[in-house]
């Protein structure tokens, strides 16, 4: 019996990625070669629907962007009910509901609760400052941003929202008291 439900929620997960236009789905660990295997995909994808390139640029440049964050910030952590989240995101693609509008990339990676306020905080500025302003908060990290231990200043979420001109949405889920689960989409449009 448990076989079946198993395949029963294969079947609604596959139903639901049809119906939400995901084309591309991973979770697991992130590395260059599967950021290199990712655009190869999306390309192919993207190359069935006839897009046009510079579409296709901005579509990999978010993509490359979103899949850097995850292999630099996705912490190695267990939760306290012993899933292990050792380093792992989950990264999805596909098209908005309307495929004139463009695409969508959500990702997703644990990150301990300790961060999560200063995180909330840049994407809350990210999303409060025009093309101008994301232009000169970019230079600024460059000039005089505090690295974290792992590189990161910030640059790459300031840089999705320079190239899409979206708003990032986002959302943290409690995993236990020391974890959350960072949730990111980021839109692609055409317009």
């Amino acid at each position: 019996m448990e076989n079946v439900d198993y395949m029963k929620l294969v079947y609604e997960f596959h139903n639901e990625m049809l119906a939400n236009k995901f084309t591309l789905v991973y979770e697991g660990e992130i590395t260059h070669q599967i950021t290199k295997a990712f655009t190869s995909l999306a390309e192919n994808k993207m190359d069935s629907y006839s897009e046009d390139a510079s579409m296709k640029k901005k579509v990999f440049h978010v993509m490359v962007e979103c899949l850097q964050n995850l292999s630099k910030h996705a912490e190695e952590t267990v939760a306290e009910d012993g899933t292990n989240f050792a380093g792992n995101g989950i990264f999805i693609v596909g098209r908005l509901d309307d495929e004139n509008q463009g695409y969508q990339i959500l990702t997703g990676n644990a990150v301990e609760k300790t961060k999560v306020v200063e995180l909330k905080a840049l994407l809350e500025k990210i999303n409060q400052l025009d093309k101008d302003g994301l232009k000169e908060l970019f230079k600024k990290q460059m000039r005089e941003g505090s690295l974290s231990e792992k590189g990161g200043a910030g640059l790459g979420l300031i840089d999705i929202a320079r190239k899409t001109g979206e708003k990032l949405e986002y959302n943290f889920i409690d995993i236990d008291d020391n974890n959350s689960f960072f949730l990111l989409r980021t839109k692609i449009s055409r317009k």
